[in-house]
């Protein structure tokens, strides 16, 4: 079974891809925000940044009994495979060690799309400067490459080709 997790600056197009992989391969698909609140993994908030605080090795430690729990059922003889494999979802999963990941896909945009969409999602000013200082200094991609993440990188500025994506991953 796979794990292929997908990460980027906020706004990037992670979700329209993830998304879309998981019904193309019939993988489940995990949105990490989602695990964060139902399951209590922020540690508080954080007022000025309007964001939440989430302990990293908290939340790699669900990740992975999630993906072991995947792999076990997926083995067990009499169980129907329902799915091929899992997709991550957020702009953390890179912090998962890499053996636990068989492909790190890290979306990119242009500074002015990226400022756009931000806009549109109305993220406040100082977010918005954060999130762009971030995609100019490829923070996600840099620490996917620190954790040596088999990465590909797909630019959503213009759109994407999910039939490109599929066959970047051997599909």
């Amino acid at each position: 079974m796979k794990t292929i997790i997908v990460t980027g600056t906020p706004g990037t197009g992670k979700t329209e891809i993830a998304k879309k992989l998981a019904k193309r391969l019939k993988f489940y698909y995990l949105d990490v925000n989602k695990v964060i609140s139902s399951y209590k993994l922020a540690e508080g908030h954080d007022r000025k940044r309007k964001t939440k605080i989430v302990d990293i090795k908290k939340l790699n430690k669900f990740l992975i009994n999630k993906i072991k729990a995947f792999k076990k059922t997926n083995i067990a003889k009499n169980k129907i495979k329902k799915y091929n494999g899992i997709i991550i979802d957020s702009h953390l999963s890179h912090y998962l060690p890499r053996k636990y990941a068989d492909f790190c896909i890290v979306t990119k945009c242009n500074i002015k799309e990226l400022n756009k969409r931000l806009k549109r999602k109305k993220f406040n000013k100082n977010k918005i400067r954060e999130n762009i200082q971030t995609e100019i200094f490829n923070v996600c991609l840099e620490e996917a490459k620190r954790k040596k993440h088999k990465i590909i990188e797909i630019d959503t500025t213009k759109g994407f080709n999910i039939s490109s994506v599929l066959r970047q991953l051997g599909g």
